[in-house]
């Protein structure tokens, strides 16, 4: 465990929350990135499998907290991108 790779954690996690809640509110995907959700999400799966494999520690919670945030906002982007197909078919 490095205490670098807790505050990097722990500043990344603190972002999503506001992230979710925007998605969550705007209810559109303007401005979003559903490929840069996707890369960061399976950056941190691959941080939780490093940790599985070669260093296993409590750390790992922090890389799996992360990843659930990160997927919950791809899921509300999903629903968002949908949302503004629609509207773009009955404005």
């Amino acid at each position: 465990m490095s205490i670098f790779e807790v505050i990097m954690l722990v500043c990344f996690g603190s972002a999503w929350p506001t992230s979710i809640y925007k998605s969550y509110v705007s209810k559109t995907a303007k401005g979003k990135s559903i490929a840069f959700l996707v890369i960061v999400f399976v950056g941190y799966i691959a941080g939780i499998l490093h940790k599985i494999f070669y260093s296993f520690d409590w750390v790992m919670s922090l890389y799996i907290l992360n990843g659930i945030m990160v997927l919950i906002d791809i899921v509300l982007t999903i629903r968002n991108i949908t949302l503004d197909s629609c509207h773009a078919r009955n404005p």
